[in-house]
């Protein structure tokens, strides 16, 4: 159970990490390949007149790790013997 626990938590860090280095330029570079930190970059150029456009690919990143947090503790809490004797 610890490894299922710890795998969903490195989803969570793996999402964070592509999309930082796509947003620094460093991830795929095939254009055709969507990745949220590559939509962050190409939106840089339309804040003045678009803000809204960076919110969609933050809200998806944000909501991502927050949802693969959120079912590794719970399954952390579901599989672990001594916070179920509570």
């Amino acid at each position: 159970s610890p490894v299922i626990v710890q795998g969903m938590l490195a989803m969570a860090t793996a999402i964070i990490d592509v999309a930082g280095l796509g947003f620094l330029g460093l991830g795929p570079q095939d254009p055709a390949t969507p990745e949220w930190g590559t939509m962050l970059t190409d939106v840089n150029d339309y804040l003045q007149a678009a803000p809204f456009l960076a919110i969609i690919p933050g809200v998806a990143i944000v909501l991502s790790v927050l949802g693969f947090n959120l079912i590794g503790d719970g399954l952390r809490e579901a599989l672990d013997p001594k916070l179920r004797e509570r």
